[in-house]
């Protein structure tokens, strides 16, 4: 996992260096493509593996649950904040 931050802070920091060179723009436009170049090898990887595969109706409930979970979560946290942010504007006005 650290690897992945740091290999993250290295391409911000990477990207910060050279946001002035001329072209560097284009690789915004190449991420979109890189990513569903991932997702689909991820699939296939997904795909070959027979554990996984075998287990998919047990694994397919625990990523459902867990996704609703978080979605659940992220929503109820942007309500409170949104009221607390809204609550704030209407005490300064």
């Amino acid at each position: 996992m650290f690897k992945i931050l740091f290999l993250l802070l290295l391409g911000v920091g990477i990207g910060y260096v050279l946001r002035n060179m001329r072209g560097i723009h284009r690789v915004d436009q190449t991420a979109h493509y890189t990513i569903l170049l991932l997702l689909f090898v991820f699939g296939v990887t997904i795909g070959s593996n027979h554990d996984l595969i075998n287990n998919i109706a047990y694994f397919g409930w625990q990523a459902l649950v867990i996704a609703v979970l978080g979605m659940l979560g992220s929503f109820g946290a942007g309500c409170l904040f949104n009221h607390y942010i809204t609550k704030k504007e209407e005490e300064q006005r």
